[in-house]
């Protein structure tokens, strides 16, 4: 999980914003699907070397019914965060959440890295990545309620709570695309893989300039 002494040099003498790749945010509320959207271009392009999805550290044990996510104690991932373990992190529902350092690395060397993020720190990616996708997945109140009813984490004051919460945030900026996922995981799956498809070709572009 600790970022290589090597990596750490590199990433030490690099200016921001890292440049030539292409970091692909993928933000929404939950009961979106944006974990079934991701999963679904992780099948499709399971031989395309040029992107890397990014596999999370949150303060939360893995289970069948989450995302398959790397675990950490509130207290490892304090320290993990402090000795430069993260990318970026964030805070979120009483959970902790980062992303590995190694993010940098790749793409700064051209790669196309896609990672389920916090709508809030999307002021912190603009200034960190020089060509940033954001993605923002979408579905209706309907869907949001019923599948977050399903998850079986909260009690329905809380899933009511968390819907207002999400309503009110707005998304402002340039390089978003908006997909709505309230029907097959099919349609919005291949909406993304086109965005997918655009950011590799984009990267391909900015690495011979």
């Amino acid at each position: 999980m600790m970022v290589s002494a090597l990596i750490e040099r590199e990433l030490a003498s690099a200016a921001f914003p890292i440049r030539d790749g292409v970091f692909v945010a993928v933000v929404g509320p939950s009961g979106a699907g944006k974990d079934t959207v991701i999963g679904y271009a992780r099948a499709h392009f399971a031989e395309e070397s040029r992107l890397e999805f990014v596999r999370r550290v949150i303060t939360r044990p893995s289970d069948a019914a989450s995302e398959d996510h790397d675990t950490l104690a509130e207290a490892a991932f304090i320290e993990a965060e402090a000795d430069g373990a993260f990318a970026v992190a964030w805070e979120a529902h009483g959970l902790r959440y980062g992303i590995p350092a190694d993010v940098d690395w790749s793409v700064a060397n051209g790669h196309v890295a896609v990672a389920n993020v916090s709508r809030a720190i999307i002021p912190v990616l603009r200034e960190r990545y020089a060509n940033l996708a954001i993605v923002e997945i979408t579905a209706s109140p309907e869907v949001l309620a019923e599948r977050l009813a399903m998850r079986g984490r909260e009690s329905r004051g809380e899933v009511l709570a968390r819907l207002a919460r999400s309503a009110n945030v707005k998304l402002a900026g340039p390089g978003i695309t908006s997909i709505d996922n309230s029907g097959p995981r099919e349609a919005a799956g291949e909406r993304f893989a086109e965005v997918l498809r655009k950011a590799m070709a984009f990267s391909d572009m900015s690495g011979l300039i």
